[in-house]
C-alpha cells in the first residue's frame, strides 16, 4: 500500500516556475524514408551524425543534439489539422552561419521554402523538410538589443526580411565551406486545440513563464527568452488527442540541476500529472499527447 495516497493530494510546490537556464533540447522525428531525411539534416543543413541508437540517429553540432531521426516506415503520416508540431526552430551562433544554411537549402532543391520574418527579437527563415515537418532556421539578435513592452518582456512582431537581401550581406566563404559553432533547438512551435487548455499546462503546471499572446497563438520562455515553446491553433483548432503518426515523437527541455527537476516533479504531482521518473528524467505527454522529456544538468 503507497501510505504517501492516503495523506491526500500533494502539497502546492513552492516553486511554481522553471528555472533561468532552462534550454529546449533535441526534437524526435518519426521519418519514414530515412534516406532522405538525413541527406536534408546530414547533408543540406549541416549537421553532424554525432550517435546512432538502433534505429535512431541523432544529428547536431559540437556533440550538442538538434535533431534525432527514428527511422518509422509503418506509421500513418501526420494530420495536419491536428496537434503536433508546428516546426523546429534552429538556432545559429551568427548571422553567417544561419545565412549559410539558408543558402545551402536554396540550393539543394530539397523541401520548401515557405517564408522568412524580422521578428524584432530575432531574424528566421522557414521551410518545410522532405517530410513535411516544419523548420525554422534563425539568428537571435542580443538581448540588450531586444524592444522591450512596459512590463519588460521582449516585443515581437513580424516584419519583411528578404532573403536575398540577408544572403547578399551575410554569406561569407568560410561557413560555407566548414560550417562553424552550434545550431541546437532554439524553440519548438506546436499545434494545439486550444490555448487556454495550452496555457494551463505549459505555464501552469511546466512552469514556464508567458512572454506573448495573440490569442490563436501564446508564446511561453524561461528565464526571459523571447520564447522555448510557441503553441497555435491556426490548422488544429479544437484537435483531440494525438495518433501515433509520423513527425513529432519525443520534445526535450533541459533544467540547468536535480533541484530544478524535482520542482518539476513536485508541481507534475499537484497537478496529477503521470511522468515516468527514473530520478534524472521525467518523461510525460502533454494534453494531446505529444511526448515531453525533461532531463537535469543537460
Amino acid at each position: 500500500m503507497d501510505i504517501a495516497n492516503l495523506s491526500g493530494p500533494a502539497p502546492s510546490p513552492a516553486n511554481d516556475t522553471l528555472a533561468a537556464g532552462t534550454r529546449m533540447g533535441a526534437v524526435e522525428l518519426h521519418v519514414r524514408n530515412l534516406d532522405s531525411m538525413l541527406a536534408y539534416y546530414r547533408d543540406v543543413i549541416a549537421l553532424d551524425q554525432i550517435a546512432t541508437e538502433g534505429q535512431a540517429h541523432v544529428l547536431g553540432r559540437h556533440g550538442v543534439p538538434t535533431v534525432t531521426l527514428a527511422h518509422s516506415p509503418n506509421l500513418p503520416s501526420f494530420d495536419r489539422r491536428g496537434a503536433g508540431l508546428f516546426h523546429t526552430a534552429v538556432v545559429f551562433e551568427t548571422r553567417a552561419a544561419l545565412a549559410a544554411a539558408v543558402l545551402r537549402v536554396a540550393q539543394s532543391g530539397i523541401g520548401r521554402f515557405t517564408g522568412s520574418a524580422d521578428h524584432l527579437v530575432s531574424e528566421a527563415f522557414y521551410f518545410d523538410d522532405p517530410e513535411g515537418n516544419g523548420v525554422e532556421l534563425y539568428f537571435d539578435r542580443p538581448r540588450d538589443a531586444w524592444e522591450r513592452g512596459a512590463d519588460g518582456k521582449p516585443l515581437m512582431g513580424t516584419l519583411h526580411l528578404d532573403p536575398n537581401d540577408y544572403l547578399d550581406a551575410n554569406v561569407a566563404e568560410a561557413e560555407l565551406a566548414a560550417p562553424q559553432g552550434i545550431a541546437s533547438v532554439g524553440h519548438v512551435h506546436l499545434q494545439v486545440g486550444d490555448i487556454p487548455t495550452a496555457k494551463d499546462f505549459y505555464v501552469g503546471t511546466l512552469g514556464f513563464e508567458e512572454t506573448f499572446s495573440m490569442g490563436t497563438a501564446l508564446f511561453v520562455s524561461a528565464g526571459g527568452y523571447h520564447h522555448h515553446v510557441g503553441l497555435n491553433v491556426w490548422n488544429s483548432r479544437g484537435a483531440g488527442p494525438r495518433a501515433a503518426s509520423l513527425g513529432l515523437g519525443t520534445m526535450d527541455i533541459m533544467v540547468p540541476d536535480a533541484d530544478d527537476l524535482g520542482a518539476l516533479r513536485e508541481r507534475l504531482a499537484f497537478k496529477c500529472v503521470q511522468a515516468a521518473d527514473d530520478g534524472l528524467t521525467l518523461r510525460f505527454p502533454d494534453p494531446w499527447g505529444s511526448q515531453i522529456r525533461v532531463t537535469a544538468g543537460g
